[in-house]
């Protein structure tokens, strides 16, 4: 397992069981994949005024920080709220752990620094969720 992997794993490995874990990851997916995958959530992210943000995370340089509040923000309070019921868990929660993960999970499904167009994001997002767990 490279570097990235270890902080990504660091990452998600710091919301505790291994279920809430993979209900972060699952969070994780269902907002880029509700938003078209990884072109979709990179785009309402700049539209949003995180453009600084997303781009950073796509890039290959380092991630920049987003706060809870800044990705409810963009994504819509009410859609974080939706996602994290039915996933179970607190939407202030679910934000910070939007927050936490969604840089590392852009960057890890953008190696090259730029997104790929005809990747299956809901395969790679799975792939990754279960390499994070494992």
């Amino acid at each position: 397992m490279g570097l990235f992997d270890q902080l990504l794993g660091g990452v998600v490995g710091q919301f505790g069981t291994a279920e809430q874990r993979g209900s972060l990851m699952d969070l994780a997916s269902n907002v880029i994949q509700s938003q078209g995958g990884l072109n979709g959530i990179v785009a309402k992210l700049k539209s949003s005024g995180l453009a600084e943000h997303a781009d950073s995370w796509v890039g290959t340089g380092a991630n920049k920080t987003v706060t809870g509040d800044q990705i409810s923000g963009a994504l819509g309070g009410a859609n974080i709220a939706t996602m994290a019921q039915k996933l179970g868990i607190n939407p202030q929660v679910a934000a910070a752990g939007l927050a936490a993960v969604l840089p590392a999970v852009i960057d890890h499904l953008t190696p090259k620094g730029q997104v790929e167009h005809g990747t299956d994001w809901g395969a790679a997002l799975t792939a990754l969720k279960q390499k994070m767990l494992a």
